[in-house]
């Protein structure tokens, strides 16, 4: 798929919409929650399906950042939507959130997307959750209970009693469907750490199920690796999986074999750089590799994060997972972490 351009500049708003903070819920000591209000006007467009995300744009010591949170409310029960963020160890924007966002302030939002998604199915639901990856995962189980008459398993690992994110939320769900819904808490502090004998135990004769992992990638990999041995087809699985932006960039200066000619002129921040690109190499790659940064979270072409408008030249963008819808494309934006130059371009991130 690609995309092209003439000289036209980006959008006034971009992908991105100004919302107002309704309130924010302290959940735990390191986790709350942003509740949003979404104008009628933008009802539409804030339309969303359980397990989807938001992603944010903020400024945080003078540099833009974006970062995609699960939506924890469910769509047709809650009222309004809630994202819920945990702090992370010298997470820029996670702490920043946590520390700095009060009702009554707006926040730069990009439109819900993502695939981890509830699927419309007869079989029972197995869900995997660690610590704030219980985010998505509660939106897909209030709405499956309201939805459907699935029986439903949860297993949702802490580090202890106080880590525990919805803890009264929960209890409330289980309790009011003990038919329907069972939920299995464990505590590293307590019972150590979730391993694939220990998956494998919880599933049970469910092998027929659909199963939902989130969390941290260690946890998510030994619940992946738990399902493999029991022979799980994959098309059963659903994983949410998140990049950390601070980690592994590549190094600012690294050469790459630029004998192809292909070249990106970057528009960021109000700065224009001129890239020279490798062969086959993205221009998120390219501009991460010469010290900018540019907004991105998954770099699996699913979140829209890397999302930028191309002023000039042709973009080929080598997958589309949902990041990026048709009227979009046809606008010109592409997602860069997928985009690939063929020639010269010129391409805008939204300011």
């Amino acid at each position: 798929m690609t995309a092209d351009a003439g000289a036209s500049g980006v959008d006034a708003n971009g992908p991105y919409y100004r919302l107002r903070v309704a309130q924010v819920i302290d959940e735990t000591a390191d986790a709350r929650s942003i509740v949003l209000e979404v104008p009628a006007e933008l009802a539409g467009r804030f339309a969303y399906r359980a397990g989807q995300f938001l992603s944010f744009r903020v400024v945080v010591d003078g540099h833009r950042l974006v970062r995609c949170y699960s939506l924890a409310s469910a769509p047709g029960l809650d009222p309004a939507h809630k994202v819920t963020i945990k702090r992370v160890v010298d997470g820029r924007a996670s702490n920043w959130m946590n520390d700095h966002v009060r009702a009554g302030d707006e926040l730069e939002v990009m439109p819900p997307n993502g695939v981890f998604c509830l699927r419309t199915r007869e079989t029972p639901i197995v869900l995997f959750a660690g610590g704030s990856g219980i985010t998505p995962v509660i939106s897909i189980v209030k709405t499956a209970l309201e939805t459907t008459t699935r029986p439903i398993k949860l297993l949702y690992a802490n580090r202890d009693e106080a880590s525990i994110i919805f803890r009264s939320e929960l209890d409330a769900l289980e309790a009011s469907h003990p038919d329907r819904l069972e939920i299995v808490h464990r505590l590293d502090a307590v019972h150590g750490f979730v391993d694939a004998p220990l998956v494998v135990e919880q599933v049970g004769a469910r092998t027929d199920a659909d199963f939902y992992i989130c969390g941290p990638g260690p946890f998510m990999d030994v619940v992946e690796s738990g399902l493999q041995s029991l022979d799980v087809d994959s098309e059963q699985i659903f994983i949410e999986r998140f990049e950390s932006p601070d980690s592994g960039a590549p190094a600012a200066g690294s050469s790459v074999d630029t004998s192809a000619g292909n070249v990106a002129v970057v528009l960021l921040d109000g700065n224009e750089t001129e890239i020279a690109l490798g062969d086959g190499e993205t221009i998120l790659a390219a501009a991460r590799r010469v010290g900018l940064e540019p907004p991105f979270a998954c770099e699996e072409a699913y979140c829209g994060c890397c999302m930028a408008k191309v002023l000039e030249g042709q973009v080929e963008m080598r997958m589309n997972d949902g990041g990026i819808d048709q009227r979009q494309i046809d606008e010109g934006w592409v997602l860069t972490c997928q985009g690939v130059a063929k020639g010269r371009v010129r391409i805008q991130y939204p300011d």
